[in-house]
């Protein structure tokens, strides 16, 4: 077989994507995954099927809650759960499905099996058929992560369990302990919690969602024990019961010195990811891997092997599907010989809770601590008419700028659809845009988006709408 112009092996967001970019630029692609469907974790497990059950969350939130005030008489409100993860599952379905179909039309060859490497310019794949031979002038290593095991409470699948089963009870468990206090655990937790269990966030850290400002967390951390959840920070997980009893598992913990233990019918473990690079055999190309076992990359994601690229969750930085993809775009240019492009500095992250919570850049603390001279503006979401008059008051935006520059240098969003607004922040930073310019941008009335506006405007105390 003619060598291919690039294998990526990894159907993930960065993975498909680049497959994606480089058919568009007229080289000739192969797509290896092991699974049966595209879409990596992200879709098949992760980002896309967590979504749909936030949002079926959600609205029986709204009908048991808040249906009532908005004048909408309902009769009994139950839940279907058999239903609820039907929908989910058609949701992955019909996306994934989608992938394949656009592969398909880019004409991109998908070998579905796990990829080893012979050599830097040789490939072997392992699949239901057999093991089939592939060559290739450029590889680009897109093979993701997995979730990481605590020591004290690993996984088994059924009582102890990551993300990838905990979209996926049967049951809706009468107590959740979710080890782990980032974006997935909370996440999942506010889905669980919505749905009727008894949920306990454990903690590590001294706060939930470590990376954001002290204001921000407490705030939100308010919030979601008002929706439910219990929040327990600062706690070493120490030991695990092996096996339900009646009274449930006991979760061992050590807090501030003391003892703690929570009972617990389900353990959701999410405490972060690691890179997944098990069986690829990189050392008979020449990759290297980091002391983390991620892949070895330059400034333009090159390995350590000529002809070799790594991208998203495999390199360092963070494990996030938008920052795989941005990832894949550019080396599907650089391969080809074009300028391709990744500003790092401006990956926002989110947390789709509701309401949600989104950054980017600096926050307060983080530029403070680092000594930056910075003004600060914020806004509240009770002061929008939008957000009053659909009933999602609960948060803020915060803007930070250079004090002398004015140049945005970050920015955190409290609030419902808070993912959807830090996009226009993200857009003014990546042409160097100041407060004042966000400010002065013209955005529709009513709308949450002016809330952003307005806290541009703060940062130099002109926001219309505030005492």
């Amino acid at each position: 077989m003619e060598p291919f112009d690039v294998i990526v092996i990894g159907s993930g967001p960065g993975g498909y994507v680049c497959a994606f970019r480089a058919a568009q630029l007229g080289l000739k692609v192969a797509l290896v995954e092991k699974r049966a469907t595209l879409g990596g974790t992200c879709l098949n497990v992760g980002c896309i099927p967590s979504k749909a059950l936030l949002h079926s969350s959600e609205h029986l939130m709204f009908a048991q809650q808040h249906a009532a005030a908005h004048g909408i008489k309902l009769g009994s409100i139950g839940l279907d759960l058999e239903t609820l993860m039907r929908r989910k599952d058609s949701v992955v379905a019909k996306l994934v499905g989608g992938v394949a179909q656009l592969a398909k039309a880019r004409k991109i060859e998908v070998i579905t099996g796990t990829a080893a490497f012979l050599s830097p310019t040789a490939l072997e794949v392992t699949g239901a058929g057999g093991k089939v031979q592939l060559a290739a002038k450029n590889f680009v290593i897109a093979t993701g992560s997995a979730p990481i095991e605590l020591a004290s409470a690993k996984f088994d699948g059924v009582n102890v369990v990551s993300s990838d089963q905990a979209i996926a009870f049967a049951s809706v468990p009468g107590r959740l302990a979710v080890v782990g206090g980032g974006a997935i655990g909370l996440e999942l937790g506010s889905v669980w919690a919505r749905l009727g269990s008894e949920v306990t966030v454990v903690e590590f850290l001294p706060k939930i969602v470590a990376t954001y400002d002290n204001d921000v967390v407490s705030t939100f951390a308010r919030l979601l024990q008002k929706q439910g959840l219990k929040i327990a920070t600062g706690v070493k997980v120490t030991g695990l019961t092996s096996s339900p009893t009646p009274e449930g598992m006991k979760l061992t913990g050590d807090m501030g010195g003391k003892p703690v233990e929570f009972r617990a019918d389900k353990v959701l473990v999410a405490i972060g990811r690691r890179p997944y690079t098990e069986g690829l055999a990189v050392e008979r190309a020449g990759v290297e891997l980091d002391e983390r076992r991620r892949v070895k990359v330059d400034s333009r994601l090159r390995t350590s092997a000529s002809g070799i690229w790594a991208i998203g969750d495999v390199v360092a930085g963070p494990m996030l599907a938008h920052k795989a993809e941005e990832d894949g775009i550019a080396v599907a240019e650089w391969i080809a010989g074009q300028a391709g492009h990744v500003n790092w500095d401006l990956v926002p992250a989110i947390v789709y809770t509701e309401p949600e919570l989104a950054g980017v850049g600096l926050g307060e603390d983080a530029a403070k601590a680092a000594g930056r001279e910075i003004r600060v503006g914020k806004f509240n979401f009770a002061a929008n008419g939008r957000a009053v008059a659909a009933d999602t008051t609960d948060g803020f935006v915060k803007i930070i700028a250079d004090a002398k520059t004015d140049r945005i240098l970050g920015a955190q969003i409290l609030g419902h659809g808070a993912s959807e607004l830090v996009a226009e922040v993200v857009a003014h930073m990546e042409y160097g845009g100041s407060a004042e310019d966000l400010g002065r941008t013209i955005h529709a009335h009513p709308t949450m988006s002016e809330a952003v506006k307005e806290a541009g405007l703060a940062v130099s105390k002109r926001a219309i709408h505030a005492l």
